[in-house]
This record gives C-alpha cells, sequence and structure tokens, in this order.
C-alpha cells in the first residue's frame, strides 16, 4: 500500500466518524448543551434537534424509507448473464469463544456469503472473495472462503485479501479477473452498498451486474416500526455512510 492510499483509508475513516449518526447527532448536543449558557434559545433548539433527530432515525418507518435513496433494487439473478460471482467483505468479530476463540464473519457478511452461495447455485460461476484485514487482523477474504467452503459447500476460485474498502475491493478484484480473462461479474453485497461499489468497479473496466441482498426500503409497514430500535438506526446510518461514501469516493477520482 502507497502512503496515498492509507493516507486516503485515515481520512475516510475520520470524516466518516464524524458525519454519521450516532457520533454527529451527540456532537450537536453537546454544542447545544455549550450554547445554552450564552444562547439559550439556539442552545435548546440544537439539544431538541439532534434528540428529534436520533428518535427519527431509529424508528424503521423512517430508516427503511431512507434506505431507498441508496438501495439498489434486489432482484434475481440469471445464468450467463456473468462469466463470474465476486463478494465484499462486511466486518468480521475478533475473537469468537463459541469457535474455539478465532475469528468469524458479522452477521453482514454472512447474510452475503449465504447470497453468494445462492448465486453461485443459480448461475455456476467461479467465485472470489474479496476482503483484508483493515485492523490487523486475520484476513476476511480467508474466512469467507472458509465458510464458503465448508458450511456452504460453495468452492472458491480466486482470493483477494489486500484490501481495506471498496475502493481496493474493486482494484485488486480487478487485477486477479482480467488476468482471468473475465470482464463481467455478479457484483455481491448489500443493496445499501451496492451503489458505491458498482461505481467503483466499472471505473476499473468491469461490466456488473448487481446481486443485492437485504433490501430494508421494500419492507411493509407496520404499526411498531413507529418505536425506535437499534437495527433501524443501523440502516439510517447505513444509508447516510453511502450518501457520504459516494461524495467522497468521487471526490477521490476527480483529484487522484
Amino acid at each position: 500500500m502507497t502512503f496515498l492510499d492509507s493516507a486516503i483509508f485515515l481520512a475516510g475513516k475520520f470524516i466518516g466518524a464524524l458525519l454519521l449518526p450516532p457520533l454527529s447527532l451527540l456532537l450537536l448536543a453537546v454544542v447545544g448543551v455549550v450554547a445554552v449558557r450564552h444562547r439559550p434559545m439556539l442552545g435548546r433548539w440544537l439539544i431538541g434537534l439532534s434528540l428529534g433527530a436520533f428518535w427519527l432515525l431509529a424508528t424503521p418507518l423512517v430508516a427503511n424509507r431512507l434506505a431507498a435513496l441508496v438501495e439498489v433494487p434486489c432482484a434475481p439473478v440469471k445464468a450467463g448473464e456473468a462469466e463470474a460471482i465476486v463478494i465484499l467483505g462486511g466486518g468480521m468479530r475478533r475473537r469468537s469463544p463459541e469457535y474455539g476463540g478465532g475469528a468469524t464473519l458479522k452477521p453482514a457478511p454472512l447474510e452475503r456469503v449465504r447470497y453468494a452461495a445462492w448465486v453461485y447455485r443459480e448461475t455456476g460461476a467461479p467465485m472470489l472473495v474479496s476482503g483484508g484485514s483493515p485492523e490487523g487482523w486475520e484476513d476476511e477474504a480467508c474466512l469467507m472462503r472458509v465458510t464458503l467452503e465448508k458450511e456452504f459447500g460453495v468452492p472458491v476460485t480466486w482470493v483477494e485479501d489486500q484490501s481495506r474498502t471498496t475502493r481496493e475491493n474493486a482494484e485488486f478484484s480487478a487485477r486477479l479477473l482480467k488476468n482471468a480473462g473475465i470482464q463481467r461479474i455478479y457484483l455481491v453485497s448489500h443493496a445499501w452498498h451496492l451503489h458505491r461499489a458498482i461505481f467503483e468497479f466499472e471505473q476499473q473496466g468491469l461490466t456488473v451486474i448487481p446481486a443485492g441482498t437485504a433490501c430494508e426500503s421494500v419492507q411493509l409497514f407496520d404499526w411498531p416500526d413507529i418505536v425506535p430500535d437499534q437495527q433501524a438506526l443501523e440502516i439510517s446510518r447505513n444509508t447516510f455512510h453511502e450518501l457520504v461514501g459516494l461524495v467522497w469516493y468521487r471526490l477521490i477520482h476527480l483529484f487522484i
């Protein structure tokens, strides 16, 4: 990795941490508390805004509708549309006592792995797993390969285990695929992540067939959806993460 790649990675993490909920809302509340002493009305308004936004973003009613801003529609793939399947990592647990103390995939990448196995059985296309170790732990791609092969019975042809970001997923995976003469891929990830991922893979000259999973925007309304919960807040955060990421990645391509 070059110094520039590392700088972009760290800058993206820092900017994301500041702009995304819940930290951005907590910081807004802190500013409000400080402002109350000198500007009482402004301070109370900022505190109320942060609490109100926190409540709304944590309700499934709002979160699922926000998700529609970034999600690529989920639809079954068809055999013959592409030559390979690419599945993107999404995080892992470093220590899992129930698995003997080693690392294991988090729920999000497990959803992707499960859907990738389904796509494989529908298409028969060879599989590439992509994901490095941003924190210096075990490579996520290796965990995905083990999970696919041992738990789902799906062979993995290529392992890309150096990437730390979606941008690097695309760059490093494209090298492996082009060396194998592959130009068209099924790209497996969460529906909320695919706009940015498709953009990056197309920048590498690949033709992408979206293979999105876990669409939240299609969920039917139910009255409990007005009650805040942790999962809804995560959906809202993912939406803002992608909106910020889309702008950030386009700035990277514009200036670098």
